[in-house]
């Protein structure tokens, strides 16, 4: 079996690559390299992945459905796991063309080859984003999501739809994986955890919205990991199937501030800020279903995550 593994320069895409590559399955990874974000970090991911034999790496857009048919041509590829996508709720609402290009069309692109070529399934990222203001929590895949607050949330909610329909039509399996905050070494340096970390380090002030007063279920990366894989391992979905992929345990702002300063050993200068547009206020994962369906669910605490995470960190940034 060969997977393709698009978004493989990020975050999770190089440590599920890794992953299948150390359990001997060949992956082609594809990405556009952007410049969102530190492309050094994505670059070191890559020459890390390099250094296994079954990893091979395609720049390329997946907007630009001519190259995106040549990869399908000349790779042969069996199944897909789509990781690519424009990450952001605040970026998505100034910068919404982006938004557009590269989670729209160009998951319309991925889907429209996976027809064309015949593949034995599609896995794609989703979002925790898609449950937006919900009241009811933990939230559930059984849940309406019909209300977003973000257009990064829309496009994510557009994704389950267009997979859906191209499961119907066409009979492709397609599983969905609805992400919770996932956080771990190698991260994105947009996300929360990584920003509060390089400002705390460097002695700048870090945001603190809604005053504090907001939850999160952050979920680490190898519990999402192994939860990917056991999905890929099981080979029983066979239909139309989302999964929350979330630890169920939602931790307070102003603790999980605590819990990374006792980490760095550097305690952080807060100013506090009214909530952002987009924003949520809780995330709570329900992941039974994951659970009932592979036996295993996310179970890494915080503070031990956090404590990884800063190891890596420090070593990376040479603290």
């Amino acid at each position: 079996m060969k997977y393709l593994i698009t978004g493989s320069a990020g975050f999770i895409g190089y440590h599920l690559s890794k992953r299948l590559c150390a359990e001997g399955i060949e992956v082609t990874g594809i990405d556009n390299l952007n410049s969102y974000y530190d492309l050094k970090l994505k670059e070191d991911r890559l020459d890390n992945l390099r250094t296994s034999g079954n990893f091979r790496f395609i720049k390329s857009d997946m907007a630009d459905m001519k190259a995106l048919k040549e990869i399908f041509v000349k790779e042969k590829i069996d199944n897909v796991i789509n990781l690519a996508a424009q990450p952001g709720v605040r970026y998505s609402i100034t910068n919404p063309d982006v938004s557009i290009r590269s989670n729209i069309n160009a998951f319309f692109n991925l889907l429209e080859c996976c027809r064309e070529f015949g593949v034995k399934s599609l896995i794609y990222a989703s979002s925790s984003s898609v449950y937006g203001n919900n009241q009811k929590v933990p939230s559930s895949v059984k849940d309406n999501v019909d209300h977003p607050v973000s257009l990064y949330a829309a496009t994510k909610k557009a994704n389950e739809l267009m997979a859906y329909t191209y499961y119907h039509l066409y009979n492709i399996p397609m599983t969905g994986l609805r992400f919770f905050t996932v956080y771990g070494p190698w991260g994105r340096p947009d996300m929360a955890y990584y920003k509060f970390a390089l400002n705390i380090m460097k002695g700048i002030p870090i945001d603190v919205y809604n005053k504090g007063d907001m939850e999160r279920d952050f979920t680490y990366i190898d519990d999402v990991i192994e939860s990917v894989y056991r999905l890929i391992k099981k080979d029983i979905v066979k239909d139309y199937k989302l999964f929350n992929i979330g630890g169920e345990h939602p931790v307070n702002l102003l603790y999980f501030i605590e819990t990374l300063e006792k980490a760095l050993g550097k305690k952080a200068v807060m100013i506090f800020k009214e909530m952002q547009p987009g924003d949520v206020k809780k995330t709570f994962a329900d992941s039974s279903e994951l659970a009932a369906y592979t036996g295993y669910k996310p179970e890494t605490r915080i503070e031990e995550g956090i404590g990884l995470f800063v190891d890596w960190f420090k070593k990376y940034y040479n603290y």
